[in-house]
């Protein structure tokens, strides 16, 4: 009898323990479950390689969606309205236009900067020098790096883009524009500059010396303050991430060539345009503040903007 009693106090107190650790593991996170923006293009390996080894729901200990949200201004509205709790892969210029308009929105911290990923292409060999450009039609989407990326090279020659015929256009859009020749020029990044340079196309320029090309990851300033713990864990998520791409990069980059449908030679050559490194350095600050120059003088925010706002103490 004495042993039975043993038994079923050490099976109460087991019982016990398990249930302190599985209220402990539901507690872990203020929050129940999160969602993320979920953007691969133009070679965005950090979100291809986390989606497929599912690292946030593991680190995070929540269910995790994807909103696969490709427009930098429907990302930015995503936030706005809560239905995304982090911008996972988000333009320069999208939170810049965001936050002068007024929006809660800061920079947790880096994702990339590939200024060589983004190009200008045409068929037109003669197309040299910004001077070429002139009344030429150009497609490639507003508010974009690609468009700063215009907007940049047309100044080299104190030229605007009211010189040109800019048309506003999808990547993919822009590059079956090209292929069919209804346009001069298509404003592509990543695997569709990749193709238009594999198809023999003239690169007009990239964003070398011209743009940094900036990509950071983005959440509110209430969400950032309500939830420290989801912040930490994310950090240590995006360690992880960042590991395996270095210690596993063959393949980190096969994973990339899958989900994309390209070459696994493609994706190397590609890969080498990019630094991955999350953190925040003055050179980004500086980026950032040559980009928000460019939206004012461009007239795509109707004041000067100090970026400074945009990033935590």
């Amino acid at each position: 009898m004495r042993n039975r009693k043993v038994t079923a106090l050490i099976l109460a107190a087991m019982m016990g323990t398990a249930s302190l650790c599985i209220g402990a593991g539901a507690e872990e996170l203020s929050v129940d479950e999160l969602t993320f923006t979920y953007v691969t293009s133009p070679l965005n390996v950090p979100s291809i390689v986390e989606k497929e080894q599912g690292i946030f729901a593991e680190t995070l200990g929540v269910p995790v969606d994807y909103a696969e949200l490709t427009s930098g201004a429907d990302q930015t509205q995503a936030l706005a309205s809560g239905d995304v709790q982090v911008l996972y892969a988000v333009g320069g210029t999208s939170i810049i236009q965001s936050a002068a308009a007024g929006a809660d929105i800061k920079v947790l911290n880096m994702y990339s900067r590939s200024p060589k990923a983004f190009c200008l292409y045409t068929k037109d060999e003669g197309i040299t020098s910004p001077e070429d450009l002139r009344g030429k039609t150009i497609a490639g989407p507003t508010g974009t790096n690609l468009h700063e990326l215009l907007v940049s090279y047309l100044a080299t020659a104190d030229m605007t883009i009211d010189d040109v015929d800019y048309v506003n256009m999808s990547i993919p859009d822009a590059k079956a524009a090209l292929d069919g020749d209804s346009l001069d020029v298509a404003m592509v990044a990543g695997a569709a500059a990749y193709n238009c340079e594999a198809a023999g196309y003239h690169k007009v320029t990239d964003g070398e010396g011209l743009i940094k090309a900036i990509i950071a990851v983005a959440v509110t300033e209430e969400f950032y303050e309500a939830h420290p713990d989801v912040i930490e864990k994310l950090g240590q998520a995006q360690d992880i991430i960042a590991d395996f791409m270095t210690n596993s990069e063959e393949e980190a980059l096969q994973l990339a060539a899958d989900y994309l449908d390209l070459d696994l030679e493609a994706v190397e050559e590609m890969y080498s345009y990019y630094d991955f490194n999350t953190e925040i350095t003055d050179e980004d600050i500086d980026g950032f503040q040559k980009t928000a120059d460019f939206m004012y003088e461009s007239g795509m925010i109707e004041e000067a903007y100090d970026v400074t706002a945009l990033f935590f103490d």
